[in-house]
């Protein structure tokens, strides 16, 4: 049997993805009401974390012993990766000892080379290209609040980054309409936008973007790996910063979302995300039942 990875919204088909983020939705009220639901009782998660988190790392721990399974965190100073031990080997090593494997890191290329020789599942928990399992929790939100996003307008405002360029996939993915606001020089990954075709529009003008919109998204300015461009970036991207102002241009039941964590009085204003608009919290909270879907999904036959 063909083993199963999550390295991009593009590994499921859209029926996949939209039964998903139902099944998330259903998996929440099966917690909030006290019902023990253990599919993946002695079932074992392996967590490599090249990069710092707190809402991916608590989200799939939660997730794995909600499920009765349980997690490994594995830091670079806790494995022979980060001593220079070849992507291939680890690979083969930690799929013969744990079900599935999430991964948070820098390179793609790593998510894909170990991928390529596991035996379990491979799940993209962020890449620099990529946050894949952010957008399921992003769509199960809208989802709750205010139904089916096909055909919806989604805007993506400031830099084009890893967050930006699975918003490109997802247009494709969940059929709605993209449009991203960014400086020049900042756009999303060429790759994505040219595979997404006639689904994205890529504008200057915050005002322009949001005009109409269903949705509206921002993220940092200078991602993990981005300190040293920090101050340039800051100046750049000032025009870029959303507050409630900005959301008066968009739909009436707008939702703005944050994949967290948000630095106030930069990408947003100080009260954006208390905003009755703002559904940042509830977003976060999806974390946990979006992966709980996608491990039930992955691991139960």
């Amino acid at each position: 049997m063909t083993v199963r990875h999550f390295l991009s919204l593009t590994d499921c088909t859209p029926a996949e993805l939209n039964s998903l983020i139902k099944r998330a939705s259903e998996l929440k009220k099966l917690h909030k009401q006290g019902m023990i639901y253990e599919p993946l009782k002695n079932r074992v998660l392996a967590m490599i974390f090249e990069k710092a988190s707190t809402r991916t790392r608590v989200s799939f721990e939660a997730g794995m012993i909600q499920l009765g399974g349980q997690s490994i965190f594995l830091s670079p100073r806790d494995t022979q990766l980060g001593r220079g031990e070849p992507i291939e080997d680890s690979a083969r090593v930690l799929s013969s000892m744990c079900d599935a494997i999430m991964i948070r890191t820098f390179a793609h290329q790593t998510l894909e080379t170990f991928a390529e020789y596991s035996a379990v599942p491979v799940i993209n928990g962020l890449s620099d290209d990529l946050h894949p399992c952010q957008l399921l929790a992003d769509m199960q939100t809208f989802l709750e609040h205010r139904g089916s996003i096909q055909g919806k307008t989604v805007v993506w405002i400031g830099d084009g980054n890893n967050m930006c360029n699975t918003f490109v996939q997802a247009a494709t993915q969940f059929d709605f309409q993209l449009r991203v606001a960014c400086p020049q020089g900042y756009e999303p990954d060429a790759r994505f936008v040219e595979a997404a075709g006639d689904r994205v529009t890529i504008v200057r003008d915050p005002r322009e973007a949001v005009a109409g919109a269903h949705m509206v998204n921002t993220d940092v300015w200078a991602s993990m790996g981005q300190e040293d461009e920090a101050d340039a970036r800051m100046a750049r991207f000032r025009p870029y910063q959303v507050s409630p102002a900005l959301l008066d241009h968009a739909a009436d039941d707008v939702l703005f979302m944050h994949c967290l964590p948000a630095h106030r009085g930069e990408e947003v204003s100080h009260d954006l995300l208390d905003d009755p608009r703002s559904v940042v919290f509830d977003q976060a909270e999806n974390r946990l039942h979006a992966q709980k879907a996608l491990l039930e999904f992955l691991l139960v036959e």
